[in-house]
């Protein structure tokens, strides 16, 4: 017995929802494909979830759900005379209404009613429908689609009026000078949350949060007693002022100020030296090698012959995405995250094991990600019109569309307010994230992550004068080295390159590109200069129980499956303006890095001896300044700052901020410091967390120890649990903190020291937060270029100019 069309409907009524206004409505795209209204078979919102599934994947929906109505939204492109005159643009903008336009093609888009599993299409739209069908679909297709919103909200929040008081602000000469790092409220000990009064230059707190966090009102206070009404947050001016968030108090919101520079040089940050010399040699120097720069990275004058295929499908910029998408193109050409989102998990299986809204599942959206690069159903060339079979040049002409990552963008920017908005970001600091974001995801999984192929160890030598040692370990995902400038290979041309820009300069003459000569540093350079002794001074000896000098050397202790090297191109300068090393770095393609092995505690060394010291020693101990100004010009707490370096003995920044980065989350991290904070760690313990490991099923001594070992790190704590199993309480209170150092990495890979470089993310600009990304990434044999959707064989590609290099084990 067949049932009418109609009647199918009716019967399912129960199943439509008309949505409101709050809901979060997909039309756009899959949830778990890229496929969208454009694709073959067109989009199906399920219309009880209003979440969008590609033809082949609707049926998986309903059979998780059971919702069987769905609106099939088909667009098909329309056929448009070649001679179409462009239209005028009335906004100053690319591809939207009004805008100017960019000559994508029109579509048509056409509408039904499927009820599944039979597939049934009623057409839309029809009076015959029923009302709550036809006001259900009437308010999908008015709505504006989630996707569509999360991309609207993220540009939008950077949309900022110019205040009415900027330009006659008037300023008081009272003196002050503020120095680019070490601020603190005037009112109180506050040292985060700052903001700079534009008027007088007083330093204050900002707003107390309703949950007691934040400052404490100190600059709104001063606005109300003075009516100063401008203020800049200390923390976010850099070159590009543009950025810097700007109060206004009377106007109630954030704002621009075009005279920021001058406001900000009246009370000694001085921008205006980058204007006046702006049309000197120097600057038309660094502006030849920021073209040099993008030219090379880029490849651009070169035929570069676009491919197609598996493994081979472009990232669209979605708005400065281009450090997401270079980072993703080289870790989804890594045999761990292949196996892991694509060969070992099907896009079925991620959407059966996600929640019920898979958008918001990182898992899924992975998995998604993951088959959108690497099946290749999405790399295929893009025509200028239907006519495939009439196009003779497709294979060296045309170009794909690629993917849009906007799902897997909004799920791992969901944490961090500047990934989730659409300014240029760091690509360093964007794969740690993400790398961080995986691994916890992935945390008590059976199968091993796919982030552990780039986790190895580090291990720091510390000899005191007294003649002991003791040994410091931490984990870390990336090497990052500096770059010995002194060490370049090419000091005579780089002297003689000297002597003409003087001669140029005296003649009034300019230096062209191809004159310009840039250093040359090995890359073995770098790595030697990571493992070479340090002094350190002011270093804490509890064996001689006063400061003394000690010597560091570090090394690794375990070789990973991939490792990532950081070249630290980018440098701070006097003035608070960033400046990127102009220099090439020699990249072999393999480099061997055995002797960068760490050699461990050996016979005959004497650790210095652990514990807190007395009292009167205690008063001594206090935070390296330098270390301590350089922490809190990245943005961390002072307080925080000073501990991080009292707890790594002041032995250098990196080690600091890597203690610091470890624990940011110790419930005891705010306390004053106090009598007794030594190197020791403290000994307050978060006690939810001891009931979580007693969950897990361990004591509730050994759990507490554990945490005590490993800085509160749930997963640290367990780690250390089953590395010492026949551990007891009585036996760990006699256990050295020298001795845990000497664990064993049982979760971190090994190997052998020698790697092939697989892939680079290379930078072109002035600053990390600004310019331009792409990657190069070796495939099948050849180097292959990945810039936002355009993918191509590389001809050249620019080894000496990496800001980050991928190394895969041999």
């Amino acid at each position: 017995m067949t049932i009418e069309p109609l009647d199918l409907l009716r019967s399912n009524l129960a199943r439509v929802r008309i949505p409101e206004p709050t809901n979060r409505i997909y039309k756009h795209e899959c949830c778990v494909s890229f496929d969208t209204p454009r694709s073959e078979g067109g989009l199906f919102i399920d219309m009880c979830t209003f979440l969008a599934f590609g033809k082949d994947f609707v049926g998986w929906n309903y059979e998780k759900t059971g919702n069987p109505v769905y609106l099939h939204i088909k667009q098909t492109k329309k056929l448009v005379p070649e001679d179409r005159p462009s239209k005028k643009p009335t906004l100053l903008a690319i591809g939207i209404d009004g805008g100017f336009d960019n000559n994508e093609p029109e579509y048509e888009e056409t509408h039904s009613v499927v009820i599944l599993p039979e597939y049934v299409s009623l057409p839309f739209p029809s009076v015959e429908l029923p009302e709550k069908v036809r006001l259900a679909v009437d308010a999908i297709l008015l709505a504006e689609g989630a996707e569509r919103k999360e991309e609207l909200a993220a540009w939008t929040a950077d949309k900022k009026q110019v205040s009415s008081y900027a330009m006659n602000l008037q300023q008081i000469d009272n003196g002050v000078v503020i120095p680019p790092s070490g601020w603190k409220c005037a009112k109180c000990d506050k040292t985060e949350n700052l903001w700079l009064n534009l008027t007088d230059g007083m330093i204050l707190c900002g707003r107390k949060n309703w949950d007691g966090t934040g400052g404490n009102n100190h600059a709104v206070e001063h606005y109300r007693e003075t009516g100063y009404p401008l203020a800049v947050k200390l923390g976010t001016v850099t070159a590009d002022l543009e950025a810097a968030d700007v109060f206004s108090y009377p106007e109630d919101e954030s704002v621009l100020d075009p005279q920021l520079a001058q406001h900000l040089a009246f009370f000694g940050i001085d921008f205006s030296s980058l204007q006046k010399t702006e049309m000197t040699t120097a600057e038309r120097e660094l502006d030849q090698n920021t073209n040099f720069d993008w030219n090379r990275i880029q490849e651009s004058g070169q035929e570069v012959y676009p491919i197609f295929g598996p493994g081979y499908t472009g990232l669209v910029n979605i708005g400065n995405s281009c450090y997401m998408a270079a980072n993703m193109q080289v870790v989804f050409s890594t045999r761990s995250f292949i196996s892991r989102y694509y060969l070992s998990q099907s896009l079925k299986k991620a959407f059966e094991t996600s929640p019920a809204d898979p958008t918001v599942d990182l898992n899924m959206q992975l998995t998604k990600l993951a088959h959108g690069l690497l099946s290749g159903k999405y790399s295929v060339p893009a025509f200028e019109n239907d006519e495939k079979e009439n196009t003779v040049t497709s294979t060296t002409t045309a170009k794909q569309e690629g993917i849009r990552p906007r799902m897997f963008k909004s799920v791992i920017a969901a944490s961090h307010p500047e990934f989730s908005s659409t300014r240029q970001q760091d690509a360093l600091e964007f794969f740690l994230h993400f790398i961080d974001q995986v691994e916890r995801a992935n945390t008590g999984k059976t199968e091993l992550y796919p982030s552990r192929s780039f986790k190895f160890g580090i291990e720091d030598r510390i000899l005191c004068s007294s003649g002991k040692v003791t040994y410091n370990r931490r984990n870390d995902y990336i090497l990052s080295l500096n770059i010995p400038l002194h060490e370049a290979t090419n000091k005579g041309e780089l002297e003689s390159f000297q002597k003409l820009k003087e001669e140029r300069l005296a003649e009034g003459k300019e230096i062209n590109a191809d004159e310009i000569v840039r250093p040359r540093v090995p890359l073995e350079t770098c790595l030697a200069n990571f493992s070479a002794p340090e002094e350190i001074h002011d270093f804490y000896s509890t064996a001689l129980k006063t400061k003394t000098t000690a010597l560091k050397t570090a090394g690794l202790t375990s070789f990973p499956d991939y490792l990532v090297l950081h070249m630290r191109r980018f440098v701070m300068e006097a003035g608070w303006v960033p400046k990127k090393l102009d220099v090439y770095i020699d990249v072999p393609d393999i480099i061997d890095i055995s002797h960068m092995r760490s050699k461990g505690h050996l016979p005959g060394e004497e650790l210095l001896p652990d514990g807190v010291p007395d009292e009167e020693d205690s008063n001594k101990m206090w935070a390296n300044e330098e270390i301590v100004a350089q922490l809190v010009s990245m943005g961390f707490n002072n307080l925080h700052c000073q501990k991080a370096a009292i707890n790594t003995s002041n032995v250098g920044v990196e080690e600091a901020m890597n203690w610091l980065l470890s624990h940011m989350d110790d419930p005891e991290i705010d306390l004053p410091i106090s009598k007794g904070h030594g190197s020791g760690t403290s000994t307050i313990v978060d006690q939810s967390k001891v009931d979580t490991l007693i969950s897990f099923g361990f004591q509730e001594e050994i759990a507490r120890k554990a945490l005590e070992a490993s800085g509160g790190d749930i997963e640290k704590a367990t780690d250390w649990i089953f590395n010492n199993p026949n551990a007891s309480v009585s036996s760990m209170d006699a256990t050295p903190s020298n001795a845990a150092s000497t664990s064993n990495d049982v979760d971190l890979p090994d190997g052998g020291g020698k790697y092939r470089l697989m892939g680079i993310v290379s930078h072109s600009g002035t600053s990390t937060l600004c310019g331009h990304y792409v990657a190069h990434v070796l495939k099948d044999g050849r180097w292959v270029i990945f810039n936002d959707n355009k993918v191509g064989a590389s001809i050249n590609p620019p080894k000496e100019m990496g800001y980050l290099y991928f190394f895969e084990r041999l």
